[in-house]
């Protein structure tokens, strides 16, 4: 590859990160991650096939070190008897590019058959699609083009889709006012844990001001 070829790949995907719709629906998305998991004790769920599923895995595991329950449900596994981690008061998160994942499409009518109010937060890049009729909360893409070069390997969508999972997190750190403190006692390994830990020791704020409430 040439660098004029990388420049254009990096330039494709910030672009498309700055045509991310800008919505009131993450302001409710982020008060249904507050009221069901910090205030009801529910545990947010996500969900995805595919690169969107890994996706939603990271958006889990990153929700979970922040001091918000979540945890990955593979769809597929969700109809083998996995959907019995089901609990009232939890609510799901689905990732789809398309809209239309069948495996999810059925996720929501299972899920229903055990909490039928349980709300979805969905993060698609078509907002006409099935799961966006489905959900309780519709964040879009924007649905960028692929910067693969047929067109077709999630690749830019699925950056897009990471940063709509960032702006979920950092918003719900916000609202209940999660501290470097509440991060060390999370992070027990690792270059992370060391630095928040020292941050605490030598009495330092680093970040408490950005998650206040």
């Amino acid at each position: 590859m040439t660098f004029q070829e990388i420049a254009d790949i990096v330039r494709q995907e910030s672009e498309a990160v700055s045509r991310i719709p800008i919505t009131g629906g993450y302001e409710g998305a982020v008060s249904l991650i507050v009221s069901a998991v910090h205030e009801r004790g529910g545990t947010l769920i996500t969900s995805g096939m595919g690169k969107a599923g890994q996706i939603a895995g990271n958006i889990a595991t990153t929700f979970s070190s922040t001091g918000t329950p979540a945890y990955f449900l593979h769809p597929g596994e969700a109809q083998h008897g996995d959907l019995g981690i089901l609990r009232k008061n939890d609510l799901m998160l689905l990732v789809s590019n398309s809209g239309k994942t069948q495996e999810l499409i059925d996720l929501v009518r299972l899920s229903r058959g055990i909490v039928p109010d349980i709300p979805f937060i969905v993060i698609t890049g078509n907002s006409d699609s099935t799961l966006a009729r489905e959900a309780t909360v519709c964040l879009p893409t924007g649905s960028p083009k692929e910067v693969c070069a047929l067109g077709l390997t999630p690749t830019t969508s699925t950056t897009v889709m990471t940063v709509i999972g960032d702006i979920l997190v950092v918003g719900t750190m916000r609202r209940i006012g999660f501290s470097s403190r509440d991060y060390a006692v999370r992070h027990h390994g690792g270059y992370l844990g060391l630095k928040s830990r020292n941050i605490i020791k030598h009495g330092g704020t680093e970040g408490e001001t950005v998650c206040a409430k």
